[in-house]
């Protein structure tokens, strides 16, 4: 059986990042047909077209779509196993990270990761990879997540596991909201409508199971995918919003109308962690990443509790 050329692995990255011939051309420093001759080699491999017309653009193929981060991985490995040894200059580094992360980090961190990446790994990129139905220690194992930050739970045995902060689960609503009016308990908790965020369009979760110890049931009338939609939701209605405290106050110091309550039923602690798998232990990039994560998750800046400031 002929053996399949491993050049064109890196010439596919490199045309599913830039969806241009003309773009990957440029990239690979070859002329736009030797790069058109390259695609039509990568359609005979795969038996697929990879990019078809549309208009006057080229558009991946669903199984190009697929591939897209098994093809990144399968570079960037192929890329460590070559540079063993050698000194990695981690501002001249092109490389993209993609990191499936809880919004509680996303809204508190990124800003200020992204302003720490641009001094000191600048060519680098950061892809925020949203939630899947996949298992998440399957998609560290096959290289789709390279990092993997998230309420703490159990994931495979050979997955290295840091923590990173605490956080509580709080209350927000308008600061005009009659909730306010009077002591808040279990009981008024459920009189008014209440907003659910999850990605993956959940209605209930640990909120219900405690009130349902008490013989109390809420509801939750609207579910969004992401806390920065809920804000939006909340302003000038009824509703109330369960929200991570750091997230919260980060929408206080923003300046949106809304008022924080403790919430009045007893939740546990929710530990953020950050998960990789053991083949980027030794990684330079992959270190620094984690490394500086783990910093600004452990800083006192107060910078932090305005990371919502964007809205």
């Amino acid at each position: 059986m002929e053996q399949p050329d491993l050049n064109l692995l890196r010439a596919l990255d490199v045309l599913l990042e830039e969806g241009s011939v003309v773009g990957a051309a440029r990239r690979m420093n070859l002329s736009a047909p030797a790069m058109s001759r390259t695609l039509g080699r990568i359609r005979d491999t795969l038996g697929d077209p990879v990019f078809v017309q549309a208009g006057r653009k080229l558009v991946p193929t669903p199984r190009a779509i697929a591939l897209r981060d098994q093809v990144r991985a399968a570079v960037e490995q192929a890329t460590q196993v070559l540079s063993h040894g050698q000194e990695v200059d981690l501002k001249t580094l092109q490389r993209r990270f993609n990191v499936r992360a809880n919004d509680a980090f996303v809204g508190i961190h990124s800003g200020r990761l992204l302003e720490a990446m641009s001094i000191h790994m600048p060519q680098a990129t950061l892809r925020f990879s949203p939630e899947e139905d996949d298992v998440d220690d399957e998609a560290l194992r096959s290289g789709r997540v390279d990092l993997f930050i998230s309420a703490s739970r159990k994931l495979g045995p050979e997955i290295r596991v840091q923590p990173l902060f605490t956080t509580t689960v709080v209350g927000l609503a308008c600061e005009d909201h009659p909730i306010f009016d009077d002591d808040i308990t279990p009981e008024r908790l459920t009189q008014w409508r209440h907003i659910g965020v999850s990605r993956r369009g959940k209605s209930s979760g640990p909120i219900d199971e405690a009130l349902a110890a008490q013989g109390l049931r809420r509801h939750v009338a609207l579910v969004v995918s992401t806390p920065y939609t809920a804000l939006f939701a909340l302003q000038d209605s009824d509703l109330i919003l369960p929200l991570p405290e750091h997230l919260a106050r980060g929408a206080l110091a923003a300046g949106l109308r809304v008022r924080m309550f403790d919430f009045p039923v007893s939740l546990e602690t929710v530990l953020l962690t950050q998960a990789w798998h053991p083949r980027f232990q030794s990684d330079p990039a992959h270190q620094w990443l984690r490394r500086t994560i783990r910093d600004l998750c452990n800083s006192s800046d107060p910078k932090a509790a305005g990371a919502l400031a964007g809205l």
